[in-house]
């Protein structure tokens, strides 16, 4: 009976969280679902082409995989984590150096509306380096 009422409480909970996902978002979600997107360079005369970053999405249309490249090879790679699938805001952020070694931990939070409030920069040990805030400010675009 406890993993019936869980179920159907993780159930709602899912509900509710796509309920409040704009129409836009929702079809956002919808084209990117699976999807891989690959953008490609070339010289100034439209030889020597190489990969210049391969984004890729999950099979809810999240964002989950970044990497840049250079001429060289792989520069970064970013892994995208998400605490609620359906809501679909980024918690957590990996990054990778040409190595494939974690440089960096990003961890998110966000403000009622949606908007990011804070973000930690952790070094791979753990420690905590540095914290960026996020200020919205709406200019009346009428004057």
């Amino acid at each position: 009976m406890k993993k019936f009422i869980f179920l159907l409480a993780s159930l709602a909970a899912v509900w509710t969280a796509q309920a409040q996902m704009s129409p836009e978002l929702i079809a956002k979600r919808e084209r990117h679902k699976n999807l891989v997107v690959k953008e490609w360079n070339k010289d100034a005369k439209g030889n020597n082409g190489w990969l210049d970053h391969v984004t890729r999405y999950d099979d809810q249309g999240r964002k989950i995989e970044e990497i840049e490249y250079a001429t060289y090879g792989q520069v970064s790679r970013v892994l995208f984590y998400y605490e609620n699938a359906a809501v679909g805001k980024v918690t957590k952020e990996e990054v990778y150096d040409a190595r494939n070694k974690v440089t960096r931990i990003r961890l998110y939070e966000y403000n009622a509306d949606g908007t990011r409030k804070t973000q930690y920069n952790y070094l791979p040990s753990g420690k905590l380096y540095s914290v960026k805030t996020f200020e919205y400010t709406f200019v009346d675009a009428s004057k």
